[in-house]
């Protein structure tokens, strides 16, 4: 039986990518700003990094597409922007030891 993909399959892989440097996933920090998934399952992610200069963003998108292709999406495409620049939100905040 074929798995039924959807943006909530692409958020639980999304949710197994953590940031080497933060220890939190990329979906809590908040740096998938959007998510399309059209009819033929091709899925489209806008996101961002913490800083323009991450460090680990070669690491990172490696990650994402692995664990998007291992949930079944076939070519995910992430399309990268800073704008808006990444601010973490106050769960973020608390959850890094930052408020």
């Amino acid at each position: 039986m074929e798995k039924t993909l959807s943006k909530d399959v692409a958020i639980e892989a999304l949710k197994q990518v953590q940031d080497p440097e933060l220890q939190l996933d990329v979906w809590t920090l908040g740096l998938i700003y959007e998510i399309e998934l059209k009819e033929d399952n091709q899925l489209f992610i806008k996101m961002t990094f913490t800083s323009p200069g991450c460090p680990y963003a070669p690491e990172l998108v490696f990650l994402i597409k692995s664990k998007l292709k291992e949930a079944g999406f076939e070519e995910p495409q992430l399309d990268f922007t800073f704008d808006p620049p990444w601010q973490p939100s106050d769960e973020v905040k608390m959850l890094l030891g930052l408020s």
